[in-house]
């Protein structure tokens, strides 16, 4: 028999469990709680839910089932849910108990399946991300998109497709991003609507509520793996070449300033921490983020994040007060999580006094692109500066520019590794160490069977290795076998 239809007869029995919710519905209550109100937001009376359960489909059955057990459930523990002398595993213990007590009370026959099933789905809604819970336990989905309750996506493999978790209403998509950036002493309302954050994890947060979001709130979630991604990894992914890591690896020993570039979605972060970790342990480094989500391994490691400013106006603290604060704390390596405004100047300028080996991201399609794109963000900081001292810094400043590519077939590929050489009349002169092949076609599946390759041309860099005594294989320069390079 259907859950719809056990649901059904249980529902004319004298003291079920619906029939007790729709007695403590006519009786006048206390004014609910948020959370209160949005699991009651989800259910029809008691008389209109007998009716429509019996050609309801199971899924339909289980959500009435559902929010049947969560009021039940308020209404017993919802005063202790906010009580700060719980731990987690203490509340958890406690919803786990109560739920059991709950189902059994109701005496409706559920199979072992589906009562582990009613158990996780509403210790979720009221402690975790309700439907978002099981995408984030998915090691195989690496960002999820909801565009509205009814309407979440996923990322598997680099490609988005549709996933079957809904939310039960706006209320219940708008009571998980509260939780969500609560949680960060952030906020988020028709004042504010929108706001930036992470999950305990790391994971990158970003919500939009209407008037903004038209259509309904919106909520992305870019996952961090449970073990962050090593160089290994990368090899193993295609996104480095062995050639290409031992280089890398000489120019981070070597103090070398490195800009890793890159579209959105590209990996720049996952590089970026993959590079740092070359960072020798006995070093001192300051990370500067929007939003912590390097996972540094070293020892010596200070983590400063920028706050935004209060609901009066103040106390924001941007990643350019951060950096500039950064320059006193006695750093041997500065890294900046993303540069996109005037912070850009602050960086360049440490990087020219002293602050070698620091490292960064920027938004570009191309290492040319890179400088073009530095250019705009130095004159944010509000100084008049003509763009050939900018050129000029950013050609002394930068030594690496590392690009990344996230490409048709979903994967993220290093396609440059390009030295900065200096300057020529009043052009920043690149030179391109290894290149993507893309000549080398596609498979059966449309997988890209190229990479990076060697352009044959030694960089002048290498003579700051041979200085400090860092040995790298003469091979990684050479040209592949039967190629002339790009």
């Amino acid at each position: 028999m259907s859950l719809s239809r056990r649901l059904h007869r249980v529902q004319q029995q004298p003291g079920s469990f619906p029939r007790e919710h729709a007695e403590a519905h006519e009786d006048p209550a206390p004014q609910p709680s948020r959370l209160q109100a949005a699991a009651a937001q989800q259910k029809p009376s008691a008389r209109k839910r007998q009716r429509s359960t019996t050609t309801a489909d199971p899924e339909n059955a289980f959500r009435a089932l559902k929010g049947e057990a969560a009021k039940k459930l308020y209404d017993r523990i919802g005063a202790r849910l906010n009580d700060p002398s719980l731990t987690e595993e203490q509340l958890h213990g406690i919803v786990r108990a109560e739920l059991n007590r709950v189902v059994e009370e109701a005496s409706i026959p559920l199979s072992s399946g589906e009562r582990q099933r009613l158990n996780d789905s509403v210790r979720d809604d009221l402690l975790g991300y309700g439907p978002l819970e099981p995408l984030l336990e998915d090691d195989s989905v690496t960002e999820v998109m909801v565009n509205g309750p009814d309407a979440i996506y996923v990322e598997r493999d680099g490609r988005l497709e549709p996933s079957d978790a809904r939310f039960s209403s706006e209320q219940h998509l708008r009571l998980i991003i509260e939780r969500i950036v609560s949680r960060m002493g952030r906020r988020i309302d028709e004042s504010t609507p929108m706001v930036d954050a992470r999950l305990p994890d790391g994971s990158r947060v970003n919500a939009i509520i209407p008037p903004l979001a038209f259509n309904g709130s919106s909520l992305t979630i870019r996952k961090f793996g449970k073990n962050p991604h090593t160089v290994q990894d990368l090899l193993r992914f295609g996104t480095l070449t062995p050639q290409m890591t031992e280089l890398l690896e000489a120019c981070v020993n070597a103090n070398l300033n490195i800009i890793i570039s890159g579209g959105t979605g590209t990996g720049k972060t996952t590089l970026l921490n993959v590079l740092s970790s070359f960072i020798p342990n006995t070093e001192r480094i300051i990370t500067i983020e929007d939003s912590v989500e390097l996972q540094l391994q070293q020892e010596h490691v200070v983590r400063l994040e920028s706050r935004p400013p209060n609901v009066e106006g103040k106390g924001g603290m941007v990643i350019r007060d951060l950096l500039r604060n950064s320059l006193r704390m006695r750093p041997d390596r500065i890294v900046v999580g993303e540069v996109r405004g005037g912070e850009s100047l602050d960086m360049l300028q440490a990087m020219n006094t002293g602050h070698d080996g620091s490292m960064s991201t920027v938004h570009a399609n191309s290492p040319r692109d890179a400088i073009s794109r530095l250019e705009p963000l130095v004159l944010m900081a509000g100084m008049d500066l003509p763009l050939r001292a900018i050129r000029e810094q950013i050609a002394s400043a930068v030594d690496v520019i590392v690009q990344l590519t996230r490409l048709r077939d979903g994967t993220r590929r290093v396609t440059a590794v390009t030295e900065v050489q200096g300057m020529e009349s009043d052009t920043v002169t690149l030179q391109d160490v290894f290149l993507f092949d893309y000549s080398a076609g596609v498979d059966a599946s449309g997988r890209f069977l190229g990479r990076p390759v060697s352009t044959g041309i030694r960089p002048r860099f290498t003579e700051r290795f041979d200085d400090l005594g860092i040995t790298v294989s003469p091979k990684i320069f050479a040209l592949p076998q039967g190629g002339t390079g790009q």
